[in-house]
């Protein structure tokens, strides 16, 4: 038996991401959501395509210096920023530092002067706009994420010494299709164009990811004609977007073994190898992780072909990977790949839980991997996010 593996296509990600790219206008920079999946291999072969990548902890930004070294941040976010996260911004001549709140705009400026800089700051702002259709709401509401609009204005009009208030960020919701995305994107800009005069305006990211429709993706290229009359509308603002999720989900994969099939009540259960604790997204999003089955020809117990729950090791009845899945019959040795497992994935996982063993992690196309399963050890990945 090989062990559960992590399996990311390089080769389909730098050409989904030059997809991306393309699709937008030139004047509209492309940054990545380091959050969303931080391994090495993913990280170099995105740094070819995109703008910048944006950080969110001290951890994110130590990562980045070490896998791409002399790369700089572009953006540094997140609540909460301690002072050593802040110092570690200004150490590490971040881009831009989107801040939260005003005292942590004070504190930033403090620790700028301490050290006679001037950091470039993008006020994170909570602004009252509609975002229909969402999947998690960061913003128009009562939020600890960002600022509201009068203090945004204030501060903008009167920063402290230390730091220079360039425009806005805002991230208000994940789960957007295009053509509301880039309602917001109009709705933000407009405001902080209006209210702080901002030369930079940050919409964020929230790019639609459909788990239960794999096929039904993100219209990058209806954003990006939408996003450039954005962009003609104000031809003096820098615009830029920091995707995540939309970016790597299709690229990575979860390969792994099936140990055990039992019916219960009338239900099949198809128990695998690793489990929540390797892949978090189902049990945290609450949807059934998409999977094909690699069958091997065993002659061992197998499902009758109806609908079956797929689960993991673990001593909990949350350890769901897939739930009433149909996939043809199911036998102990096939292998299932599941897919869109490339972002918010190990990154989140309960990794110790139990004591399981880590994952495995390899390069190239999942099928193959699954397919020559126990045969030929997969390529290992560099990896150790």
């Amino acid at each position: 038996m090989n062990h559960p593996t992590y399996v990311y296509d390089l080769a389909a990600l730098a050409t989904h991401a030059a997809a991306v790219r393309a699709a937008l206008p030139e004047r509209v920079e492309l940054l990545y959501a380091v959050k969303a999946n931080p391994d090495p291999g993913m990280l170099r072969t995105l740094a070819a395509t995109v703008d910048g990548f944006e950080a969110a902890s001290r951890g994110e930004l130590r990562h980045l210096a070490a896998v791409l070294p002399g790369r700089r941040v572009a953006a540094f976010a997140g609540p909460g920023k301690t002072d050593a996260d802040l110092s570690a911004a200004v150490a590490a001549d971040v881009h831009r530092v989107h801040v939260e709140s005003a005292a942590e705009l004070h504190r930033l400026a403090a620790l700028a002067r301490a050290v006679g800089r001037t950091v470039d700051v993008l006020l994170r702002v909570n602004l009252p706009v509609a975002t229909p259709g969402a999947v998690l709401v960061m913003g128009g509401q009562a939020s600890p994420f960002g600022m509201d609009p009068p203090e945004a204005v204030r501060l903008a009009a009167d920063p402290p010494e230390g730091v220079r208030v360039r425009g806005v960020h805002a991230h208000l919701a994940s789960g957007l299709d295009a053509a509301t995305a880039a309602v917001v994107a109009r709705e933000v800009t407009e405001w902080a164009v209006r209210q702080v005069g901002a030369q930079e305006v940050n919409v964020g990211g929230g790019m639609a990811v459909d788990y239960r429709h794999p096929q039904h993706r993100f219209d990058w290229p209806g954003y990006g004609r939408l996003l450039g009359a954005v962009a003609d509308t104000y031809p003096g603002v820098r615009l830029r977007i920091e995707p995540g999720r939309a970016v790597a989900v299709y690229c990575g994969s979860y390969v792994t073994e099936v140990i055990d099939v039992k019916r219960s009540r009338g239900q099949w259960f198809v128990i695998v190898a690793g489990g929540t604790h390797h892949l978090r997204t189902p049990a945290a999003k609450g949807h059934s992780q998409p999977f094909v089955v690699v069958s091997r020809g065993g002659a061992g117990p197998h499902t009758d072909g109806g609908p079956v729950t797929v689960v993991g090791q673990l001593c909990t009845p949350k350890d769901v990977l897939a739930r009433d899945a149909v996939s043809g019959p199911v036998a102990v040795g096939d292998v299932l790949v599941f897919s869109m497992a490339g972002a918010y994935a190990w990154n989140i996982s309960h990794r110790d839980f139990l004591l399981h063993e880590p994952p495995h992690f390899a390069t190239g196309d999942p099928l193959d991997v699954a397919r020559n399963w126990g045969r030929t050890p997969p390529e290992p990945a560099d990896n150790r996010c």
